[in-house]
């Protein structure tokens, strides 16, 4: 029998009696919406290893488009027409800034000692979205369905059999590799990137190296208790 009101929990908020209550308050605990969508962010966030990130993840966004319509229109679309070369040029140049993006705002948090203070996981799902995206942009260099693609495919073969795992990834395998390209890889690069940015936000930007706990920057966005219960 269910009831309207739910007993208080011992900290003073309502309290679930289901599972789908139990999931909603955690995230609300752990992700409010005043971390999910910030009105203010300190000073120092007004860098450009920021846009850098911020970069990349736009130029994924473009990716996901453009491999999309390539996906949808078939190879020889992209080799025969001229749309179809233009769409398969930016595509690769997407990947190609995508990369550039990744790696100047990785080795930039590398010397900023991102991983300070309990953001260890945001490092190594930033990190990780890396190296699942070489895996992808290999698979796609590789669905070129030209001379190049073919030698490297079979080249890499040669490599994944050597280690076992050639009959489970088989590069020489078209369907199997179109599969992995544009639906499992990019699926696991989006969610890995949509964690990381998720847990920039609940742990915030961690600030420089430099900064001191009395530094102005972090001051002025410690919780204001004067304003914090105005409407």
């Amino acid at each position: 029998m269910s009831s309207d009101s739910a007993p208080a929990a011992p900290d003073g908020e309502p309290g679930f009696s289901t599972w789908t209550g139990k999931a909603r308050g955690w995230a609300l605990r752990r992700l409010p919406a005043d971390k999910l969508l910030p009105e203010r962010q300190p000073s120092y966030v007004s860098s450009w290893i920021y846009i850098f990130g911020m970069a990349a993840v736009a130029a994924f966004v473009y990716i996901l488009g453009s491999g999309a319509v390539l996906a949808l229109n078939g190879p020889a679309w992209f080799h025969v027409s001229g749309l179809g070369r233009f769409i398969n040029s930016t595509h690769l140049w997407s990947v190609e800034l995508f990369f550039m993006f990744m790696v100047v705002h990785l080795w930039g948090k590398f010397w900023m000692a991102a991983w300070r203070g309990g953001r260890v996981m945001t490092w190594i799902t930033g990190m990780l979205a890396f190296l699942v995206s070489i895996v992808t942009a290999f698979t796609g260099y590789l669905l070129q369905t030209n001379f190049d693609s073919q030698w490297i495919a079979f080249q890499a073969k040669d490599a994944l059999n050597a280690v076992g795992i050639g009959a489970w990834f088989n590069v020489a395998d078209l369907g199997q590799l179109l599969m992995w390209h544009i639906t499992l890889l990019p699926l696991a690069v989006a969610v890995v990137v949509a964690v990381h940015v998720v847990l920039v936000r609940m742990h915030g930007v961690v600030p420089p190296l430099e900064a001191a706990a009395s530094d102005a920057q972090l001051r002025s966005t410690a919780p204001n208790p004067a304003t914090d219960g105005e409407d």
